[in-house]
């Protein structure tokens, strides 16, 4: 099935479901439970899957994937790794780190706060509305180094004397944990947009192929993956794979692995960080109409309409992170900062936005340069780059960079002009660095230490040679958010075609 709409100026637009390659694990990753080694180590124990993601390394085929596995009895994370089609190749480690909290824990934990005396009544009847918030988890450490695993729940009210207030939940135990932290961070303040979860939460589904045409002729086409099965530990947001501008190849992944914020001031006393690494592989409410491809993915011949265009996050389907591709090669990835209802928005908050781009112009070997005005003494306005660096954007310069194969074809990559500059926490601008396979991203979950939350992304920089290589173009925007703002704050690069 593919769905066309015509856009007017010759332009068409085709959607068509892909089919995936079947593989023994990924077309049932519940199967990985049945494991020998790992129905072993579980048995007798309450334990949950919490992610599975196979990897294709920016290749044509999944080549390897990795899974973690909760088990609550012991208050443990077992992370699982190997080849698709073979469960006799999967390695287990045993493991503190705690992954994001997944809707069906989420779920599970408001089905327990329902049958709790003081707050079940208030949120079967509505006075109190549940959200996810800011941090998702309140873990305990233990004495012995063991970690238990709490789901914070927030619950809305209407109410002027107190609009939000906090509880943990123990999925091992099956009981609402009344933390004294969590009840110190009750409060009235409201700075952001009610929350509300009122759209149709699609069941998983896999990629879709685009095409765009202008009168018979191919200007664009682009695989897509949804934020809900997008790569990287916590996701990476609307994930675009093979994009090719005019049949070249332009990218073989774009996406958004790391994002985080850090909280200034006064945000600890409140509960809020100081700093998150926060998620993209949650969908929101907003507003788009037309026909659903497959679940999951819908043509819509006007424009959508998200928090950011309006004062609600309400609305008829889920998403939301941006690609803007236009009919002269122009790219445009946008990341957007609004604010739900949440007392930690009333808190001056920095967000940082890491995007990866993996450029193949052509299929052909790669040259990087840089351009800088004023020039850059003793190397002019351009220069290559020929190792794995680290560069900032310079407020009194313009910089901007060119991938480009042996034959001058290429794209530059142009800062926005509300990017902003990496500060401590935000550590950098833009990353060129080689393509290797695990490098998705930093491998991060979440934390809300300082150390561990920020992009480790020079964690990949070792100075090896970028020339005729592969290359991966790290690009980040930094913006922040003052108490109170919720409406149209958009940060992204610009990527331009050249000789195309």
């Amino acid at each position: 099935m593919a769905t066309e709409i015509l856009e007017g100026d010759g332009l068409r637009v085709r959607i068509e479901p892909l089919e995936a390659r079947p593989h023994a694990i990924a077309d049932n990753p519940q199967s990985l439970l049945q494991q020998r080694e790992l129905r072993q180590e579980l048995d007798g124990t309450k334990h949950r899957l919490l992610s599975f993601q196979t990897e294709d390394d920016d290749g044509d085929e999944p080549v390897r994937f990795k899974a973690a596995v909760y088990d609550y009895t012991n208050q443990r994370t077992l992370l699982a790794a190997g080849d698709p089609d073979d469960l006799g190749s999967v390695t287990f480690t045993d493991s503190t780190i705690q992954p994001l909290p997944t809707q069906e824990e989420f779920d599970e934990a408001i089905a327990v706060l329902k049958q709790d005396s003081a707050l079940g009544e208030p949120i079967q009847s509505g006075a109190l509305t549940p959200y996810r918030p800011m941090p998702p988890l309140a873990n305990a450490t233990l004495a012995d180094g063991t970690i238990e695993r709490i789901l914070n729940v927030g619950l809305y009210s209407e109410r002027n004397d107190l609009r939000h207030r906090f509880v943990g939940v123990d999925l091992a135990r099956g009981a609402v944990d009344h933390h004294p932290e969590a009840a110190a961070r009750a409060s009235d303040d409201d700075c952001g947009v009610r929350p509300v979860d009122r759209c149709s939460r699609p069941g998983r589904s896999g990629k879709v192929r685009v095409t765009v045409t202008k009168e018979g002729e191919e200007l664009w086409g682009f695989d897509v993956v949804r934020p809900l099965q997008s790569s990287g530990t916590n996701g990476s947001g609307v994930e675009l794979m093979k994009v090719n501008y005019q049949g070249r190849r332009v990218l073989q992944r774009a996406h958004v692995p790391i994002l985080n914020v850090e909280y200034s001031g006064g945000g600890r006393r409140h509960g809020c960080g100081p700093t998150y690494r926060d998620w993209q592989d949650e969908e929101a409410c907003f507003e788009a109409d037309g026909d659903d491809v497959v679940p999951g993915y819908r043509a819509s011949p006007t424009p959508a309409r998200t928090l950011l265009d309006g004062d609600t996050d309400r609305g008829n389907f889920r998403g939301v992170s941006e690609w803007r591709l236009h009919a002269d090669g122009i790219i445009r990835p946008r990341f957007g900062f609004a604010a739900t209802s949440n007392p930690c928005t009333c808190r001056t908050h920095h967000h940082h936005a890491y995007w990866r781009l993996a450029f193949t112009i052509g299929n052909a070997p790669s040259v990087v340069q840089e351009f800088n005005d004023p020039p850059v003494s003793g190397v002019g306005s351009w220069h290559d780059i020929r190792r794995e660096t680290r560069r900032l954007r310079h407020a009194s310069s313009d910089r901007k960079w060119l991938v480009r194969d042996p034959h001058g074809h290429g794209y530059e990559i142009i800062p926005g002009a509300g990017d902003g500059s990496a500060d401590d926490y935000g550590v950098g601008d833009v990353w060129i660095l080689r393509r290797r396979s695990g490098q998705i991203d930093d491998g991060e979950g979440f934390s809300t230490d300082p150390s561990r939350s920020k992009a480790q992304i020079d964690r990949f920089v070792n100075g090896e040679s970028v020339v005729g290589q592969d290359v991966v173009v790290w690009y980040a925007g930094h913006f922040s958010h003052a108490p109170g703002e919720h409406r149209d704050h958009r940060v992204g690069p610009r990527l331009e075609p050249v000789r195309w």
